[in-house]
């Protein structure tokens, strides 16, 4: 069983909780961020674009948790933000690849962020599992990029899990921050048709993912990590208003206005898929928010 475990993007919405729920089950964690950061958690530096890291954070290391890469959604999508988008995933992981190679560590596992982006967008029915193909789009070439990045690491004999993560749904930030503040103030409203299917999951759920990911060696390649039940974008825009008790009253905004506020960035929010969760399931993963609503629930505070 992994015991000291280096997560990088750390600073995050999903490795801040992570390193919480480790710290709570006794596990020892180290970070490797741009800088050092005061606080109870070691953490080593790291230039990405330098190619340089200090080797001190694989001592006593197990396994390693690779989160970094730069915001999908905190900019609009610039050639030059696609390409830093592009290169904070491949380079960091190219980086910790050469940090490897050199020996002198004993990790065992590595458990890489990816994403359902992967598949790209599907019609109203068609569901994705591990063995579908990419898609075409840019945010598909990118995760494609990314997960062959993973594969030398693979290569080296370090047992390699990818996780492509869904919607990940918390109170703290992501999606559901963005989505709930209008519905708060009674502006709350679908987006494009509202059909599009949008396969979310609880934090908490996609933590004891990862968590489960460094530790289980019989996992190893793609594992979807998603809920059970994808629902689309108008059912969940309810959902949200239903369980904070607020009224819907505005018509769903049109797609071409989504596209002249955000660009070629609207497909995040206009377009959808629909994903399978089956094959962690089959290994053993028992989700404790199989309900969109028990889960909004849950982070909303409300019972």
């Amino acid at each position: 069983m992994a015991r000291r475990i280096l997560i990088t993007g750390a600073s995050g919405l999903i490795g801040t909780r992570l390193t919480e729920l480790l710290l709570k089950q006794g596990y020892e964690v180290v970070h490797v961020g741009r800088s050092k950061r005061p606080g109870r958690i070691t953490t080593y530096s790291w230039n990405v674009k330098k190619g340089t890291m200090d080797r001190r954070a694989m001592d006593s290391v197990d396994a390693i948790i690779h989160l970094a890469g730069a915001g999908i959604a905190d900019k609009r999508w610039t050639t030059a933000r696609k390409k830093e988008i592009l290169d904070s995933r491949v380079q960091s992981v190219g980086l910790l690849y050469e940090v490897l190679k050199k020996g002198n560590h004993q990790v065992k596992s590595f458990v890489s962020a990816s994403a359902i982006g992967y598949y790209g967008f599907g019609d109203d029915d068609e569901v994705f599992t591990e063995a579908s193909p990419a898609g075409v789009d840019f945010l598909a070439q990118v995760t494609k990029q990314w997960e062959e990045a993973s594969g030398k690491i693979d290569l080296s004999g370090i047992r390699v899990v990818k996780l492509r993560i869904g919607i990940v749904l918390s109170e703290e930030g992501g999606v559901l921050k963005s989505m709930a503040r209008p519905i708060k103030l009674g502006l709350g409203a679908g987006l494009g048709n509202g059909r599009q299917y949008l396969s979310w999951i609880h934090l908490d759920d996609l933590c004891g993912i990862v968590i489960k990911a460094a530790n289980d060696t019989s996992m190893r390649g793609v594992y979807n990590a998603v809920a059970p039940r994808p629902v689309t974008n108008f059912q969940m825009t309810r959902a949200i208003a239903k369980t904070l008790k607020k009224p819907l009253w505005l018509p769903a905004v049109p797609g071409f206005v989504l596209r002249l506020v955000l660009g070629e960035m609207a497909e995040l929010v206009s377009r959808g898929s629909k994903v399978s969760p089956e094959k962690i399931q089959k290994a053993g993963f028992a989700f404790q928010f199989t309900e969109l609503e028990s889960a909004l629930s849950d982070l909303f505070g409300v019972h």
